[in-house]
């Protein structure tokens, strides 16, 4: 199974800053949401393309946290985490993501020094005659009014990273709903 070619451009409102993208997964809404939300899932599909998961811990609980560890194509480490605030299975989540270091402390963008420490990111579920769209949104979260440039000048960045993270995820659920749990 594919995912469907619906990936949406993304948009804003000058009022709240955020970034929306829409994807449609040949997979039913239970399967879509545990990859976002297994640890062992996650970490075979989340990340730019190209990039390997090095380590990762999930405490899916409000006030839990998704901790991870990449390793770009160039060798170099980066880690990030997410904060849960809200679950909803099989709805919605809703979390802060951050850059991190090792130990899970809130880091800058390693390339970019203005981007926000924090951006809220919900994630809704939608099912469909067996298919799942995910609308996802983001906005800087108690960010400065520079940080909320840099998050808008990065919208066509965003919409390519979370294009290449869709397509991994489809590939992943692909193989997943072709046999067993995976």
């Amino acid at each position: 199974m594919n995912a469907a070619d619906s990936d949406t451009p993304a948009n804003s409102t000058a009022a709240t800053h955020e970034f929306v993208f829409t994807r449609t997964f040949d997979a039913p809404r239970d399967l879509v949401f545990k990859a976002w939300t297994e640890v062992d899932r996650l970490a075979q599909w989340w990340g730019p393309k190209g990039f390997k998961m090095l380590v990762s811990t999930l405490d899916l609980r409000p006030g839990g946290v998704f901790h991870y560890g990449m390793r770009a194509p160039n060798g170099q480490d980066m880690w990030g985490r997410f904060v849960y605030r809200e679950i909803v299975a099989p709805d919605r989540l809703a979390f802060i993501v951050s850059f991190s270091d090792e130990q899970g402390g809130v880091t800058r963008h390693p390339w970019s020094p203005d981007w926000p420490l924090e951006v809220l990111s919900t994630m809704t579920f939608e099912e469909h005659s067996g298919k799942t769209t995910v609308i996802g949104r983001s906005t800087p979260f108690n960010a400065t009014e520079l940080e909320h440039k840099t998050f808008e000048a990065g919208y066509d960045s965003m919409q390519h990273g979370y294009s290449g993270t869709m397509d991994q995820l489809a590939d992943y659920l692909a193989k997943a709903t072709e046999g067993p749990s995976q």
